[in-house]
């Protein structure tokens, strides 16, 4: 995919608010809204991540060439600046919470992040023409993961060396638009918006060893791992719902129908792999998923015209951050 269609998409998704018609269960508890952050204006940000201590929220503000760290005590905002034309996609963080990678679309890195200082260090450079749109670190965090829109590729970075030490080829008709590590480490997974594909990695030969087709015009636009390993979860944008995937097969065994047109953009697990959490971006909704049976307990309702695009929750499961193409983060209690 290319950056005429992420930014359609994200335009379609300044859209009006769609009424969700979704059957729920009536008796779970609706978590709710507690805090709502202001980005810079016209940031319209495209991820969000949380530091593993909880004390950092990081957000990848897309159209404005920065970075909004917040700090989650006191909701207070700064913002780190990069050179202009970056367009950063997405900001993950390492497993000891020490650095956090920023994938430029615009200029083929990465920025690397302190996470205690929030300053920008070093930077990754990757192929010309890569396109990278987000990043993962492994589980043990010696090596990231950085899915290339643009040449559909993953580019596997030594952590310690900062160095790209391999691109991994997956697919020449589709860019790489996201992935996903297991929790054991031992595959990835990376969906490509454009042929409505999921490709998998055996991480130990660093290479793709299967696809997974997805149904016609569904547009993953992201797929989560459950932290005990056993499913995956690919919001599809294009036509409504969330694949569910068995992990050890790897195939997909249902499907979760979001509300009518509600293009999610984003899902995540809680900690505790209970449930799961879909942000529905154009019907300004996050669905609430129990993820033993798949069925959808509620819809937590975000304001009008919010579009809410990407989520991340703290590490004890208590609070989910929603990045808002209105230029805002929601944050809300899940409990």
């Amino acid at each position: 995919m290319n950056t005429t269609i992420r930014r359609s998409a994200l335009s379609i998704a300044a859209l009006a608010m769609i009424i969700a018609t979704q059957v729920i269960n009536p008796a779970f508890a609706t978590p709710e809204i507690i805090d709502t952050i202001s980005l810079p204006s016209g940031a319209r940000p495209t991820w969000v991540e949380v530091s593993p201590n909880g004390e950092k929220a990081f957000v990848a503000n897309y159209r404005v060439d920065s970075v909004s760290v917040i700090t989650v005590g006191t909701g207070v905002v700064n913002n780190i600046y990069l050179p202009i034309g970056s367009e950063p996609c997405a900001v993950t963080v390492s497993p000891n919470g020490n650095k956090a990678y920023v994938t430029n679309f615009g200029k083929d890195n990465i920025s690397v992040i302190d996470v205690a200082t929030s300053t920008v260090g070093k930077k990754i450079n990757l192929p010309r023409g890569s396109g990278p749109s987000a990043a993962a670190f492994s589980p043990d965090g010696k090596v990231a993961y950085v899915a290339n829109e643009n040449s559909g590729t993953v580019s596997v970075i030594n952590v310690a060396k900062s160095k790209v030490t391999k691109n991994i080829r997956l697919t020449r008709n589709a860019g790489a638009w996201q992935v996903s590590f297991t929790p054991n480490g031992e595959k990835a997974f990376v969906v490509h918006y454009d042929n409505d594909t999921v490709s998998v990695i055996n991480v130990a030969k660093g290479k793709k060893t299967s696809t997974i087709s997805l149904p016609s015009g569904a547009q993953p636009y992201m797929v989560s791992v459950s932290p005990n390993g056993d499913k995956a979860f690919v919001a599809n944008y294009g036509i409504s719902t969330v694949s569910v995937i068995d992990v050890a097969s790897p195939a997909i065994t249902s499907t979760i129908d979001m509300p009518d047109d509600a293009q999610p953009s984003a899902v995540v697990f809680s900690p505790d792999g209970t449930k799961a959490y879909v942000a529905n971006n154009l019907n300004n909704t996050v669905s609430v998923i129990t993820v033993s049976d798949s069925s959808v307990e509620t819809l937590v309702y975000l304001p009008d015209y919010t579009s809410p695009m990407a989520l991340a929750i703290n590490q004890d499961g208590t609070r989910l951050f929603s990045a808002n193409y209105s230029g805002t983060v929601s944050v809300i209690r899940t409990n």
